[in-house]
């Protein structure tokens, strides 16, 4: 940030030690607003202060006994909410501070209950009782009166603190100023419907599997359970469905039983794309969570290769590519490895198809994963792009000649995209670029970039 007085009031300038999340103390209701605002302040504590990974941190929170869904939910949307607005948070906390709080806990939870006031301004007043209950939780209570007397100047300087967020342009499009240049650099002409579709709480996509039951005999459980779907578009794919409004996976019919899978549209192209057909050999090289890998189990009876790096992650993926959900002429490989040293065992044989879901920024689903904003720095994405460099030169001598190489990110950015293409194609006059699509995030999708190259016979 720009402004020096606005680094005194944001936690992720320093990045300290990690901690686990727990749920509040039991002093509090555990079905009340204050249990789900100081649950929330404790997520963002950690992912911001404490430079932890949003899905880790919610993961770890869902394994301690928490009350009723309703309001575990509340919890977790705030958290999201929070995230997605940290930068105002940042331009409210100086407005409404005269001094920076080093405590982070207490700078947490009163970014939460200012989320929760903009999204609730007619219940104003019991935003302000819960967040001074959940308040009493800190430091033995002694910032019950703070809390309060902050958050009641909040209500009736609304129009001071939005006029400031108004003017600075981080607060206002609520992405890191080096995240808007490049937006802005990238995207010259449809930069703002970019950064909005990245504000915006994400559809939520199902994928059938068509292995285990016919799409529209589904689309009536769907019905029958008062679950309803926006229209189907062709182009998305024969097996994508979008729900109206998002509801619990558990809640999905026949979801334990693996009829669906909750799979956002954008993700679900990479299979539509590389079409891959009975009897290939084929190589996932950055397979975790095995959303993708399934999705081409479940299109043809292919011979699978998945490659994840991350030992948890690779446990993970081990047990959403388990040989028993898919048909018996379905082979699955599981590999716990960096896809880029191809001198191994896994790597002794051609691929027909090759699906390199690179690591990237994530800028292209910052509405479902909002931490990204706060956790990346503009360095990071240089370094992701000469990661994706390094794969794509390893994996390609994989490829039989006549194969086709799907690259693919859930990133927005050139660097990443258009121009990791067009220097490997400048480098590798054997490859052929077949199709280039950028999706980018809007109501149905988010945004995703993909690249078919198909390597030429000599």
């Amino acid at each position: 940030m720009n402004n020096p007085q606005k680094q005194l009031y944001a936690a992720r300038s320093v990045i300290k030690k990690p901690r686990s999340v727990t749920a509040p103390r039991i002093s509090l209701a555990p079905d009340s607003l204050a249990w789900a605002m100081l649950t929330a302040a404790a997520c963002v504590t950690e992912v911001v202060a404490y430079g932890r990974s949003l899905t880790v941190v919610l993961a770890k929170l869902r394994q301690q006994s928490l009350p009723e869904n309703a309001v575990r939910s509340q919890a977790i949307d705030l958290t999201y909410a929070t995230l997605r607005r940290y930068s105002r948070g940042d331009v409210e906390l100086s407005v409404l501070l005269d001094r920076p709080t080093a405590e982070d806990e207490l700078r947490s939870l009163l970014r939460v209950a200012l989320c929760w006031l903009e999204m609730h301004p007619e219940r104003a007043h019991v935003g302000v009782d819960q967040a001074v209950e959940a308040a009493a939780t800190l430091s033995a209570g002694r910032y019950r009166g703070f809390v309060n007397a902050i958050l009641r100047r909040a209500l009736r300087e609304r129009g001071v603190l939005d006029q400031a967020i108004a003017n600075d342009p981080e607060a206002d499009w609520q992405y890191p100023r080096w995240w808007l240049e490049r937006l802005q650099t990238d995207w010259p002409d449809n930069w703002q419907e970019i950064a909005a579709g990245g504000n915006r709480k994400p559809p939520m996509g199902l994928r059938v599997n068509r292995q285990a039951t016919r799409v529209d005999d589904y689309v009536q459980q769907l019905s029958d359970a008062g679950i309803d779907i926006q229209p189907r578009l062709a182009a998305e794919g024969p097996d994508a469905l979008l729900l109206v409004q998002p509801v619990p996976a558990e809640a999905l019919p026949g979801f334990a039983q693996g009829l669906v899978a909750v799979q956002d549209i954008g993700a679900q192209q990479a299979a539509r794309l590389l079409d891959v057909q009975p009897g290939m050999r084929v190589l996932d090289a950055c397979a975790a969570p095995g959303g993708k890998a399934a999705h081409l189990l479940e299109t043809a009876a292919i011979d699978l290769t998945a490659v994840e790096s991350d030992a948890d992650r690779c446990a993970g993926l081990a047990r959403a590519l388990d040989a028993s959900r898919f048909p018996a002429d379905r082979k699955v490989h599981v590999v716990c490895a960096d896809a880029a040293e191809t001198a191994a065992p896994w790597a002794k044989h051609p691929f027909d198809a090759v699906l390199l879901d690179a690591p990237c920024s994530g800028s292209g689903v910052a509405g479902r994963h909002p931490d990204a904003k706060w956790l990346r720095r503009n360095d990071d994405v240089y370094a992701l792009a000469r990661t994706q460099k390094r794969l794509l030169k390893a994996l390609w001598p994989l490829l039989k000649p006549g194969g086709r190489l799907l690259y693919g990110t859930c990133s927005v950015f050139a660097l990443e995209n258009q121009t990791q293409i067009a220097n490997f194609l400048s480098q590798h006059p054997d490859a052929r670029l077949e199709s280039q699509t950028s999706l980018l995030p809007d109501a149905r999708h988010d945004g995703f970039f993909y690249a078919l190259l198909t390597k030429v016979p000599a």
